[in-house]
């Protein structure tokens, strides 16, 4: 006989583990199922993983520039492989933690993947298969990379954002077909350890829907790290020449070729609903291929909810916890909707990029009359003092309710102060 409970959630990645648990905390019977590990791909292959990274480089990069406050030091040597340790161990920390906070709230975690055999049924496939039933579930099954017809994955040659945060070694030669959010966060980390970047995007700037203002301050630190930036350009295709791969771009001003030691591919995330058989429930997905949810993140089945990657971008860790909590008190009958008005969102390139609220851009699109605060980081005296000056503070307010719609920040610690 299949096993009831009254919530389940599939995914335990930053949208599952907390709707599991604030649903457990509601007082509710809860099952977790995971195909993979717990803390989700934000946790094991993305987020958490490229910040420990990044963290080091910029380390690294302080360390080279101390010379200019009188600090003197030696060559600076990076041993990869005890950096990755020491990432590995971070990463294993936190996922035991989430494991120590299901456990704690009375959460059982079931391991396998999980498909609908109904409105209310689920076969989880696994280690040991089983059917289970349930009143309510919250679909939390996240997204991954997608890849392109002339670049396929093969975790060698073309690598994702997954492969490209487990290199054993720092690549001489690094291509990026990408120059969103992931493509630059990893190039800049890699140009910082040495790596010779190229970053083709066929946009017509890097960093697609970000303020232009706060990309030309990134751009110029990219430049200054030797970083070779391509817009309005497309990769076509690669080749192998004398143990090299050699990449076909085509540019405003022609075609060229770059050699890269390995090409990295970060154009974009797929949603992982292919194996959850949604007609079973009677969940539709809409004409992108996300999952259709009203305000409360119901789906057309009204006891199915859906969090995170699965309904839609931002493509924010946060974002789905915050929807995994909403998710879970929705169940329990609390009268609470989704409100994305003041949701902060921070880029780790350098400078890093923060934002909250509109941009510029996105209010007079809305026809807002707008007025602008803007404050440049180099007359602020503390950023003088730390040696990092590069960027600004833009407040973007309603010029007649005086009412402030959002704030886009570029510069040292951005994620920090947004």
């Amino acid at each position: 006989m299949p096993r009831h409970f009254e919530v389940v959630v599939i995914g335990g990645g930053p949208g599952g583990y907390p709707a599991a648990i604030r649903a457990a905390q509601l007082g509710k019977k809860v099952a977790l199922v995971e195909r993979d590990r717990l803390g989700g791909e934000c946790l094991n292959y993305g987020c958490i993983p490229s910040k420990a990274l990044i963290g080091t480089a910029n380390l690294v990069q302080a360390i080279e520039a101390a010379s200019e406050r009188g600090i003197e030091t030696g060559p600076v040597r990076v041993n990869i492989g005890q950096l990755q340790k020491w990432k590995a161990s971070v990463v294993q920390r936190l996922t035991s933690g989430v494991a120590q906070l299901c456990r704690g709230n009375g959460v059982e975690v079931i391991s396998g993947t999980a498909s609908f055999t109904g409105p209310n049924g689920l076969h989880v496939a696994g280690g040991t298969s089983e059917d289970v039933t349930f009143d309510d579930a919250v679909i939390a099954t996240g997204g991954r990379p997608s890849d392109l017809p002339s670049f396929r994955f093969d975790g060698k040659s073309v690598i994702s954002t997954k492969e490209a945060l487990e290199l054993s070694e720092v690549p001489k030669n690094l291509a990026i077909i990408g120059g969103g959010v992931s493509g630059l966060e990893i190039g800049t980390l890699y140009a910082k350890l040495g790596s010779v970047v190229v970053v083709v995007e066929i946009m017509d700037q890097l960093l697609p829907g970000t303020d232009p203002d706060a990309v030309r301050v990134v751009e110029r630190r990219l430049r200054r790290l030797g970083v070779e930036v391509h817009i309005k350009s497309q990769a076509r295709g690669w080749r192998e020449d004398r143990g090299q791969r050699v990449i076909d771009i085509v540019t405003p001003e022609g075609g060229i070729g770059r050699r890269a030691d390995v090409i990295l591919l970060a154009v974009g995330r797929r949603t992982n609903t292919d194996d959850l058989a949604l007609d079973r429930a009677g969940v539709r997905l809409g004409p992108k291929g996300f999952i259709i949810v009203d305000p409360d993140l119901r789906t057309v089945n009204p006891h199915v909810f859906a969090v995170g990657d699965v309904i839609g971008p931002p493509f924010l860790a946060h974002k789905a916890t915050k929807e995994g909590i909403i998710a879970a008190e929705a169940i329990a009958g609390h009268p609470v909707e989704v409100d994305y008005r003041a949701m902060p969102a921070a880029i780790f390139t350098d400078p890093e990029i923060a934002t909250v609220g509109l941009q510029e851009a996105d209010a007079a699109a809305k026809g807002r009359k707008v007025r602008i605060g803007k404050v440049p980081f180099a007359a602020i005296g503390r950023a003088l003092t730390m040696g990092d000056y590069d960027g600004f503070v833009k407040l973007i307010a309603d010029s007649d309710s005086k009412v402030l719609l959002g704030a886009t920040i570029v510069g040292p610690d951005a994620s920090d102060l947004i």
